[in-house]
């Protein structure tokens, strides 16, 4: 492993005898604030330092993980593993360029703020192949690693709706509005009110397939009726939000039936269409 990444977690690793593990610790420890990405980024850091600890044994880069967990927690900016500083197999360069660069470019054209969940999972799980391939010797850790990176950045890349909407994701059989969800709905009353006019705003409730047919679409139909709410409250005048409910019908992630996919809880909103 090269050292340079360890650098800020060892400096003064004499002080800190018997303390191996104080990230990982404290990030367990950490209430997560933050926007729906920061929350998402922290937990995913966390998974994946909790698993080098207790699984693995591996504790150093189990504190890399937890101190990338914490410094999202923070509200910093956490890059992508950076890949000079692994010590990686030659063959393993050209893919992980590639990866990393489609990667960047996916969070920056607005993938964090779109499909945050995704955006954390497709980070944490780039920077898990790259700690994997450095190891070089868990084949299926490393393919399990790179297969979540590239379905999560299949989404990014290439399910993304329009540039007019907004998602908003639910939790399971759930209909309330989360925090996070209503900085977004913050954003749809800001466009809505700087727009010529008065454009209509169309709300489309969507389930995932944990429940029966017939049940999401009228879990769906709650969703889009409490977003409707949400934007009224906000100061957007009734009469020109439409809602529609589709159920499980139009998933962003296909899955099988019964099968609980975060992506799939939300509401679409759509201004001037």
């Amino acid at each position: 492993m090269r050292m340079v990444r360890y650098v800020s977690l060892f400096v003064g690793a004499a002080l800190l005898a018997g303390c191996v593990g104080a990230n990982v610790e404290q990030l367990n420890e950490t209430d997560i604030p933050g926007d729906s990405f920061t929350q998402n980024l922290a937990r995913e850091y966390r998974d994946l330092a909790n698993f080098e600890a207790f699984e693995m044994q591996d504790w150093a880069d189990a504190e890399y993980f937890a101190q990338k967990g914490l410094q999202s927690a923070a509200g910093e900016v956490v890059e992508p593993a950076i890949l000079a500083n692994w010590d990686l197999p030659g063959d393993a360069l050209p893919d992980l360029n590639d990866a990393r660069s489609r990667l960047v470019a996916a969070l920056n054209a607005n993938g964090r703020q779109t499909f945050p969940l995704e955006a954390a999972i497709a980070q944490a799980k780039f920077d898990c192949w790259v700690e994997q391939r450095e190891e070089n010797h868990q084949a299926d850790h490393i393919a399990a690693c790179r297969d979540e990176f590239f379905a999560a950045l299949a989404i990014l890349e290439g399910v993304a709706p329009a540039e007019e909407a907004f998602l908003v994701f639910f939790d399971f059989d759930r209909a309330t509005i989360r925090p996070d969800a209503q900085e977004i709905l913050n954003g749809v009353i800001d466009q809505w009110q700087q727009a010529q006019g008065q454009p209509m705003i169309n709300v489309e409730g969507h389930a995932d397939r944990s429940g029966s047919a017939a049940y999401n679409v009228g879990l769906s139909q709650r969703r889009a009726a409490a977003v409707e709410g949400a934007l009224v409250a906000g100061g957007i005048p009734g009469d020109v939000v439409s809602t529609e409910a589709f159920g499980e019908s139009q998933p962003l992630v296909p899955t099988p039936d019964g099968v609980r996919e975060p992506s799939n809880r939300r509401a679409e909103i759509t201004i001037g269409q």
